[in-house]
């Protein structure tokens, strides 16, 4: 039962092979069109550049219009015996014009209005470079646990020939069972690895899927011996500096801080007085056989109100806008501290992972020659198979961590710009040469 299993995992898990390969670029931008995430912050940006237009209606002028429309019915006496029913109609329409002269609670609202805009583009901003990462981190996740699969592959067609050249040399005479058994325990172990390479091959695929909103295609591997670029500037000073000003999320933290303290203005203008121009024109009409006709008033001038006392809500209001503002200052260093950290790791990270696929590389060679070399001395007599096994594990190991460390490399520079404010789409066509397409 495991070899048609295993015929449907390979089949699913490379089902699209006769397929062009999809490159990073593309897979980028299925994502624009497909992810539900970036979709979301997208319309999160348009409901929060909103926030200006609502914030301005506050200082400009509004114009209200009422009315209304009576029936009266009623009796009115002729003498002390006889009545007479009285019946009309009156109604009132007026036209109101009110434009605020002076309310300082209205101008710091637009003031935070403005600042909300402004962060909600920073949230936005953010989002766009998530998206880059979070294409990036599953595009190369799949073609790692493609190489997983590709080499675990390999080191089971490899395993296989082992165990044959065991099994005949028992027969023969040459060697004793134990050799036999050793590969054989080999070979089911690499099987095993297999199905859970295949596995996780499925899972990274399911994860890419669920950014482009369809099922992932071949995807563009990395060239064989590409050279991955080191950071610019190559000092660590200078990216932390960066992120500490201008991270997408240290800049919204500052305007959390603008917003903050135009709060505490706009309660502090809860203690002082209003002023608005009014105008209004007013037309009455009423019918009846004593009181019919219309009257028409137009009227303009100033309203005002100051306020005396209020249970000490403003005051309290005051207080606690200040704590908010305190809070805000607190968040802002919290984020460029985190931001420097991220920078940090990332910097970090590239410079030992660049170091690392250099040395892994070297390792490469010397673990080739070192299996080339127990095969020889197998075949002559002073090897024996566990080292050759030996030899085949060693060497596809070292082929994984090399192929995950440079895609680890990548991954670090993609952050390390993020974590700077300055990563961009354009950042992916650098990284989409090295890909084989």
């Amino acid at each position: 039962m495991q070899k048609p299993l295993l015929a449907v995992l390979v089949s699913s898990a490379l089902f699209s092979l006769n397929t062009q390969a999809a490159d990073l670029v593309q897979v980028y931008k299925q994502a624009l069109a497909n992810d539900a995430t970036y979709s979301s912050a997208r319309a999160a940006l348009v409901a929060g550049q909103e926030k200006a237009v609502q914030g301005r209606a506050g200082l400009l002028p509004t114009i209200s219009a009422s009315g209304q429309q009576m029936k009266n019915n009623g009796e009115g006496a002729l003498d002390k015996v006889n009545y007479k029913d009285k019946d009309y109609y009156n109604g009132v329409v007026q036209v109101q014009l009110t434009q605020p002269l002076f309310r300082w609670a209205n101008w710091e609202g637009y003031q935070q209005a403005k600042l909300s805009a402004a962060a909600s583009e920073a949230v936005f901003a953010q989002a766009q470079q998530d998206v880059i990462l979070r294409v990036a981190q599953a595009y190369f996740d799949v073609l790692t646990a493609q190489d997983n699969l590709t080499t675990t592959q390999a080191q089971k067609v490899a395993t296989t020939e082992q165990l044959a050249s065991a099994k005949r040399n028992f027969e023969v005479g040459t060697q004793t069972i134990t050799d036999t058994h050793e590969a054989q325990a080999a070979y089911d172990l690499v099987v095993a690895q297999e199905f859970a390479a295949l596995n996780d091959l499925e899972v990274k695929r399911t994860a890419l899927r669920q950014i482009i909103g369809d099922v992932p295609g071949t995807l563009a591997p990395l060239r064989t011996g590409v050279t991955i670029a080191s950071p610019q500037p190559g000092t660590l000073e200078p990216w932390v500096s960066a992120a500490e000003e201008q991270n997408y999320g240290v800049t919204g933290a500052k305007l959390n801080v603008e917003v903050a303290k135009r709060e505490i203005s706009r309660q502090r203008a809860g203690h002082m007085p209003t002023l608005d121009l009014v105008a209004n024109s007013t037309r009455a009409t009423a019918t009846g056989a004593n009181n019919g006709g219309i009257n028409k008033n137009n009227a303009i001038g100033l309203s005002w109100s100051v306020p005396i006392f209020n249970g000490f809500a403003i005051t309290s209001k005051v207080r606690e806008s200040i704590a908010l503002e305190d809070k805000a200052r607190t968040d802002l260093e919290a984020s460029r501290r985190q931001a420097a950290q991220t920078a940090r790791q990332a910097f970090l990270g590239v410079n030992s992972g660049l170091a690392q696929v250099k040395a892994l590389e070297a390792a490469e060679v010397s673990s080739k020659s070192a299996l080339e070399s127990n095969k020889l001395g197998y075949q002559v007599g002073v090897r024996i198979n566990i080292d050759v096994l030996n030899a085949q594990r060693q060497l596809y190991s070292t082929q994984k961590d090399l192929s995950k460390a440079r895609y680890d490399t990548i991954m670090n520079g993609l952050r390390l710009k993020s974590a700077a404010g300055s990563l961009k789409e354009e950042d992916l066509e650098p990284i989409n040469a090295l890909l084989q397409h």
